[in-house]
């Protein structure tokens, strides 16, 4: 059941993307401390979804975070109020330092305690305090993607919005990125998570929808979606 009081609320969202309408009357809900999962093919809107919640496209309809709306704000506000999004890609300021990327993350906090998230960050990726002075573009795929959602965690969020973490990694470091998103909630983090490996999102998600042609189609907890026969030979293979 989705929650009474949730973190996140859509209401009737919609929003284009380049220039084409790509979600279409969206409600979703995400109570404080979930894992959710955004599951659906390619080009169904999933990602959308994250940035118009980022504030980073063009939307329609009603978000609330924590009970303020928040549709219409710039994406520096919505930041600071504790939403933090991991693109797909990363988008790493590829020619600076593990460090320096891991500090700009930072760069909205003020204070003696804006850099302590670090201590979070290098307990739950400790390859990236042994990289610490290393170019992010000489790291591989798998690291780069840790250090991605280090820097997201340096702004401290309550919501965590979470764009294909997976994609680009060697498989080896794939269960790592997963045990890593489950202790981020277990912090207290809550997380939103947009990803193509349904089976190991589902065995940490709590609730899950799926989004088809940007209209959800089906809503339910992680564990009736897993179990959904038509969600299985769409998304599973089996």
């Amino acid at each position: 059941m989705p929650p009474e009081r949730p973190l996140l609320a859509a209401h009737a969202l919609s929003a284009h993307y380049r220039g084409l309408a790509a979600l279409h009357g969206i409600d979703l809900t995400v109570a404080a401390g979930e894992i959710v999962a955004v599951v659906g093919a390619n080009g169904a809107g999933k990602s959308t979804l994250l940035r118009a919640i980022a504030g980073q496209v063009a939307t329609a309809g009603e978000i609330l975070f924590d009970d303020t709306p928040i549709t219409r704000l710039a994406p520096h506000r919505i930041s600071r109020m504790g939403i933090a999004l991991v693109p797909e890609g990363r988008r790493l300021f590829r020619r600076l330092s593990v460090e320096d990327n891991l500090r700009l993350g930072a760069y909205a906090r003020r204070g003696p305690e804006r850099f302590r998230p670090l201590d979070v960050v290098f307990e739950l990726f400790p390859r990236l305090e042994e990289r610490l002075a290393q170019r992010a573009e000489t790291l591989s795929g798998g690291e780069q993607q840790m250090l991605a959602i280090g820097r997201a965690l340096m702004t401290a969020p309550r919501l965590l919005l979470l764009d294909e973490p997976s994609q680009g990694i060697m498989p080896r470091l794939v269960d790592d990125i997963f045990a890593a998103i489950a202790a981020i909630r277990a912090r207290g983090v809550t997380i939103l998570i947009v990803e193509q490996r349904l089976a190991e999102t589902l065995a940490i998600a709590d609730r899950a929808y799926v989004v088809q042609t940007g209209r959800i189609v089906l809503r339910g907890t992680a564990r009736e979606i897993a179990a959904n026969e038509e969600v299985r030979r769409a998304y599973l293979g089996m």
